[in-house]
């Protein structure tokens, strides 16, 4: 009986095995295909993960892994007891919140604007429009927004002057900080934003509008009751993957607007990992502070997930 057990196993994973090389050789082009995005994310993802040990150790590069003594969690508490370390978690946080409030609708309103675009010259013109910024790097955004807001010639401020009120200093002055750096994530990256948004309304049944326009409904009601309903479940995805980065705010593009006078307003977890970790040699800190950033947003993913299943929304797995 234990033989013939035996043996039905071996057919069956045999047979498995069969089918699993057909179809690998059926689908041998689209396995070709996302080779590159797999060895990319192997290579530059997983592999490096094996760096985060340093984070438990006193890493000297000449010695190696193996010859750098083991500290504990001594990095970590040194993070939590710094003297910034919460105005410099509060910071991020607030930039956060504001990406989170002002920039994440945006995407979503101007995609629904566009779909309600009948004229198709001026709607693809329009959407090349509003995504070229988003192939601009963060260099040229802030320089453009220097030359418009800077007190000595800058458009804005002379427009202030012309209607008869004071010149601002944008760029130094810590309250206008946060407006500059939101107004900006928002003209890079609003119209790059609106392509998941399209491509999610563009598969809406055309039946359902053409009932509710039978049924008497405007415009904005077709788009209240048919196309919000219909890209909910992206928009819970998107949501908890930016949820994910709440501590992920990038490096670049705030460290391009920090500057003396704003610092304690504009520092933040990427820039003081570059300046009080990298800049002075210190790996094993740095790598310490972007392991607790990794374990923050894994938490946060995880439990907005678990949110979205629990109000009944697909969540991102």
């Amino acid at each position: 009986m234990q033989d013939a057990v035996i043996e039905e196993t071996h057919v069956i994973g045999t047979r498995s095995s069969s089918e699993l090389k057909k179809r690998l050789w059926r689908n041998k082009w689209l396995y070709l295909m996302i080779t590159p995005g797999i060895l990319y994310f192997i290579i530059f993802k997983y592999i490096p993960m094996f760096g985060l040990a340093i984070a438990f150790q006193n890493f000297k590069p000449f010695i190696g892994f193996l010859g750098s003594e083991w500290v504990g969690f001594e990095h970590f508490k040194r993070l939590f007891t710094e003297p910034d370390f919460l105005n410099i978690l509060y910071n991020t946080l607030i930039l956060f919140g504001m990406n989170l409030v002002f920039y994440f609708p945006v995407p979503i309103i101007l995609a629904l604007m566009l779909n309600e675009v009948r004229i198709g010259l001026f709607k693809r013109l329009f959407q090349s429009l509003v995504y070229l910024p988003h192939f601009l790097s963060w260099v040229i955004i802030v320089s453009l927004s220097f030359v418009m807001l800077t007190m000595d010639g800058g458009i804005i401020n002379e427009l202030l002057v012309y209607f008869g009120f004071e010149k601002i200093n944008f760029l130094l002055n810590n309250s206008w900080f946060r407006p500059v750096y939101i107004l900006q994530v928002i003209w890079r990256e609003a119209g790059w934003g609106t392509i998941i948004y399209l491509a999610a309304i563009a598969s809406v049944d055309p039946g359902l509008y053409e009932a509710a326009r039978i049924d008497g409904a405007s415009r904005l009601r077709q788009v209240w009751h048919i196309t919000l309903p219909a890209i909910r479940s992206v928009i819970i995805v998107l949501l908890i993957l930016k949820i994910g980065d709440v501590l992920e705010l990038g490096f670049e593009h705030v460290y391009l607007l920090l500057n003396s006078m704003n610092r304690e307003v504009a520092e933040i977890i990427d820039t003081y990992v570059y300046t009080a970790g990298l800049r002075q040699g210190q790996f094993s800190y740095s790598t310490a502070i972007g392991f607790f950033k990794s374990l923050v947003g894994l938490i946060l993913v995880m439990l907005a997930n678990y949110l979205a299943k629990k109000m009944g929304e697909e969540g991102v797995y």
